[in-house]
């Protein structure tokens, strides 16, 4: 949907003011700011201009993916001062992996990443034979001019004027921003074109449409009052607010990206070319919990065992069935081993279902065949099913009383050993352990003290020191484990238990291991470019990316709700 405005005075004031004297402008000197060849039509052709956004306007661009990475890492990629060759969105790499990659995506016009009612627009500004076409963003005209031409031309859409942000203007302009440099160029364009009568602006980005209007209102208005002493008169300006059209890449590919981009930085450290106090970077990981994932396919068919008393309203129910608890937060390597490792294949069957409290939701599984090993710090393998607001999926431990299941809903379903996880880039230390690098905040980490030094026989130990007995792995002629009474035994946390804790989000598919593509980095190797796989096609609200220089304008670099496993609501 999108929103229309149209103004022609305000009480804003403008950016450029009064001018003292104004220069003449010629097409000539207009077709400078486009890196099209296409020429320019005559001043007496055009009576409308049309200038169409790019960026998550006229097409999706792909924007840093928040099931993936956490929130202050999301505000490093699209900072443009963080990495030395400005992120996420100073880049080309990043929009040239867009779906399968340019080799692939130029041949079929970037097809699906479009938005189709904007091309139809642009598409009737070409039949207009009084209306100037123009394409205006942000984006560096050094680093993008090439590609964004390619994906245009893909397209069949054909611009007077391609312009892209300059280093330098053509009169030795200098911008501070985006806004800056757009609102100079719409001068030039109205001011050359004098007798266009309207101007139509496209835009995504709320602060963006807000900041087009105040300007042509305060432009409008000195040129009423007589304040401008450019030789025009006042132009109906419509700034049109366009619902956000933004996607992800593919998981594995933009871990692949970020990676580059990190190992470009690391290089230029090590060469002694980069500024003084330049810090290293590294893709790290936090762990929420390893367990057997549940594919969405799957998950879908085990909610519907859920029965909700009839006066509940569903909305304040969190869904989840997607995963099966083996420990909470980073797996010890000698139970990763034992249950096969990451990616090992368990089949499951549903014997029993339960309501706790009318909080909690809950499953009861079997391994298939009931010989197959495993291992759950849960007392019995369990798959959360849903938990309604103020339950806890910990709560899935005080389960006692489980209900069989009729045959038709005892479903047999495939799991993946897998972690939770979200990335985040951070300094790189280099005496940091795989172990310590799980835990942003350094003060509050946790974990076994020599994980390397234990065999298939260790005897785990909880917060206290005090060894547990690892009575939690199940194999063929293994007894029952113990039932624990709601006190547990000290330093237990109980937010250890229930399986998913993390909202029920972006943990199915590649985005569930995408890490793996990054581990143990440290600024050099990295995952090679992977191809593939589907889109990534993952829609975000309006106003929820921050893009090219523009920072501090979104709310982006704030802790993620991901980050917290523990905050469903």
């Amino acid at each position: 949907m999108m929103q229309h405005y149209s103004t022609q005075s305000s009480s804003h004031g403008g950016q450029n003011g009064a001018d003292k004297k104004a220069l003449p402008r010629t097409i000539t000197a207009l077709k400078r700011w486009s890196c099209s060849d296409r020429d320019l039509p005559p001043v007496s052709d055009i009576k409308a201009i049309h200038v169409y956004d790019f960026d998550n306007t006229l097409f999706a661009s792909p924007l840093p993916n928040k099931q993936l990475w956490n929130g202050p890492t999301v505000g490093q990629l699209a900072a443009p001062d963080v990495f030395l060759n400005g992120g996420w969105w100073h880049d080309s790499t990043i929009l040239a992996s867009t779906g399968e990659g340019v080799e692939k995506e130029e041949p079929r016009g970037w097809k699906g990443w479009w938005n189709e009612h904007i091309i139809t627009l642009v598409e009737l500004s070409m039949q207009q034979k009084d209306a100037l076409n123009v394409l205006l963003t942000g984006r560096s005209e050094k680093g993008f001019a090439e590609l964004i031409q390619r994906m245009v031309k893909s397209r069949n859409l054909d611009f007077h004027m391609i312009c892209l942000k300059p280093a330098i203007g053509p009169a030795g302009q200098k911008f501070s921003n985006t806004m800056a440099f757009k609102q100079v160029l719409l001068k030039e364009i109205v001011c050359t074109y004098k007798e266009a009568e309207e101007i139509r602006i496209y835009e995504d980005r709320p602060p963006h449409t807000k900041a087009f209007r105040d300007f042509f209102f305060q432009w409008n208005k000195d040129l009423y009052s007589g304040f401008s002493k450019e030789e025009r008169k006042p132009i109906n300006a419509e700034v049109i607010q366009v619902a956000e059209n933004a996607t992800q890449l593919d998981p594995v590919d933009e871990v692949a990206e970020v990676q580059r981009m990190i190992n470009i930085h690391n290089t230029a450290i090590k060469n002694g070319t980069a500024p003084p106090g330049t810090i290293p970077y590294q893709i790290k990981k936090t762990v929420f919990y390893t367990g057997y994932m549940i594919p969405p396919e799957t998950t879908e068919k085990l909610i519907s065992l859920v029965k909700l008393p009839p006066a509940m309203p569903d909305a304040d129910v969190r869904y989840l069935a997607n995963s099966i608890l083996i420990t909470p937060k980073p797996c010890p390597s000698s139970i990763l081993h034992k249950v096969g490792g990451i990616g090992k294949k368990v089949t499951w069957k549903v014997t029993g279902v339960a309501c706790y409290e009318n909080k909690l939701w809950a499953a009861r599984v079997e391994p298939v065949p009931k010989t197959q090993r495993y291992y759950s710090e849960n007392p019995v393998p369990t798959v959360v099913l849903a938990i309604r607001r103020g339950g806890r999926p910990a709560d899935a431990v005080r389960i006692n009383n489980w209900h069989p299941v009729p045959e038709e809903q005892a479903y047999t379903f495939e799991s993946t050993v897998g972690e939770k996880m979200l990335l985040r880039v951070e300094a790189e230390h280099a005496n940091e352990s795989e172990w310590e690098s799980y835990f942003p905040n350094k003060n509050h980490r946790r974990g076994p003290a020599r994980e390397d030094t234990r065999d298939e026989s260790f005897i785990p130990l909880d917060a206290n020191g005090a060894h547990l007995k690892d009575n939690n792995y199940r194999g063929q002629n293994s007894g029952p484990r113990e039932q624990r009474d709601d006190k547990r035994p000290s330093g237990v946390s109980a937010n250890y238990r229930g399986g998913n804790r993390d909202r029920g989000h972006g943990h199915h598919g590649k985005s569930a291991y995408a890490a793996r593509g990054g581990r143990g980095s440290r600024g050099h190797g990295g995952h090679g470019s992977h191809r593939g796989g589907g889109r990534g096609r993952g829609r975000n609200g309006p106003g929820q990316y921050r893009s090219l220089d523009d920072v501090g304008e979104k709310n982006y670099g704030g802790q993620s709700s991901y980050d917290d496993p523990n905050s469903y609501y």
